[in-house]
């Protein structure tokens, strides 16, 4: 009778646990203020598109779509540790440059670039080097940690150098960029010294200067550059001069800053934007629905869009700094970085101040590809953010 009434004060202990008491760990351990930033610009997204693409029928729903595969993505690469991910590395990276040759060699053109291959399935390799070339980078510093040498710094830049130059072959510029300032990155924050920064950062602010003050000059008809091709070469006059060329190659350019400034303080309202919904605006879906956002949210809009992706940016470097191990530190830095530089060229692109290139903004351009390298670069954050907090405690 003693053990019945024993038995009988504890059966909670046999109770069989609920459905939220199972699922919840799995999201323990998740970062409240970047998880916010997320939702904050995939709201924006969300509206954006709506209004943008209801004109293509299904795009809105293809965008939400794609925003729930990211979102899986995310949840899936934050359940693991950064020591596994570190595994992934050098796997990772092979393939990526394997498939990268392949391009090279058989792969698929489309618009006039060679930057597909299908293996089965038709894939862009380029993308899986988003977030393989900083596992890469920061795997090969974190080997070498507390005994770096010059050596270690410029096998790293030969292992950025290599898939780059790959990926401006194609060409796709934008991608190029892209991976060239995730690998950069990891590069600086492992150490490297200001004197091997500053002679390059100072010969392009040369050559900028260069450009602006001979463009005539230098725009000139029948005037080559070398190590750039025709349309680069013509992206960078078109960007100084739109007026050259103005149902052209500059009218990208010109219809997006007259979106930009039509949209005024408080931006036309929603569904109102003319640029927008006359089709005056091109890729107004995918590159430049920058700008026709600001024609319907105007200033105080933009103000919003910037302060979110501020708010995401200074929480990845937070979770940078406070990473338990330096692999962790140099990869949440690089990938925190990769959004940094997917806002700031979109926006300069369209604004008229960077030229023109293939780089989505995030959350809110359409882009199945794109968006699920945000959702595995958001993912690696999720996981450091929560590896950090395991050790404390």
């Amino acid at each position: 009778m003693k053990r019945w009434g024993i038995i009988q004060t504890m059966p909670h202990v046999f109770d069989k646990p609920s459905v939220a008491s199972r699922i919840l760990p799995w999201f323990s351990g998740f970062d409240g203020p970047l998880a916010l930033a997320v939702l904050i610009l995939a709201s924006f997204g969300l509206l954006t598109m709506y209004s943008s693409g209801h004109d293509h029928g299904s795009q809105f729903e293809l965008h939400g779509r794609n925003m729930l595969i990211a979102g899986a993505c995310l949840f899936f690469v934050a359940q693991i540790p950064p020591q596994r991910l570190a595994r992934l590395a050098v796997p990772l990276y092979v393939v990526g440059v394997t498939l990268l040759v392949a391009v090279a060699v058989f792969g698929i053109t489309k618009k006039g670039a060679r930057r597909w291959v299908n293996v089965g399935l038709v894939i862009q390799p380029s993308e899986i080097l988003k977030i393989a070339m900083p596992l890469m980078l920061a795997w090969w510093f974190q080997k070498r940690e507390g005994q770096l040498r010059p050596m270690d710094f410029g096998v790293a830049t030969a292992l950025l150098a290599l898939p780059v130059g790959l990926i401006v072959r194609q060409p796709d510029l934008g991608t190029a960029i892209l991976i060239l300032v995730a690998g950069l990155a990891v590069i600086f924050f492992a150490g490297l010294h200001w004197k091997w920064i500053a002679p390059p950062v100072l010969f392009g602010l040369l050559v900028v200067l260069g450009v602006v003050l001979f463009e005539p000059q230098l725009c000139a008809d029948g005037v080559s550059w070398p190590l750039m091709r025709d349309y680069q070469q013509q992206r960078i006059c078109t960007l100084l001069d739109p007026s050259r060329d103005p149902l052209g190659k500059g009218f990208h350019i010109i219809q997006g800053m007259i979106a930009i400034g039509s949209g005024g303080i408080i931006g036309k309202g929603f569904m109102q934007g003319t640029q927008t919904h006359l089709e005056f605006i091109p890729e107004r879906t995918t590159d430049f629905i920058f700008a026709a956002f600001s024609e319907e949210f105007g200033l105080l809009g933009n103000l919003a869009l910037i302060g979110a992706f501020t708010f995401l940016i200074l929480r990845g470097l937070m979770i940078a700094l406070e990473a338990p191990t330096l692999f962790s530190r140099l990869l949440a830095g690089s990938v925190t970085l990769i959004f940094f530089t997917y806002a700031f060229v979109n926006m300069g692109m369209v604004s008229g101040i960077l030229p023109v290139v293939g780089v989505p903004l995030p959350f809110i351009s359409y882009g199945g590809t794109a968006m699920v390298t945000l959702g595995l670069g958001l993912g690696i954050l999720m996981s450091i953010s929560k590896s950090k907090r395991l050790v404390q405690s």
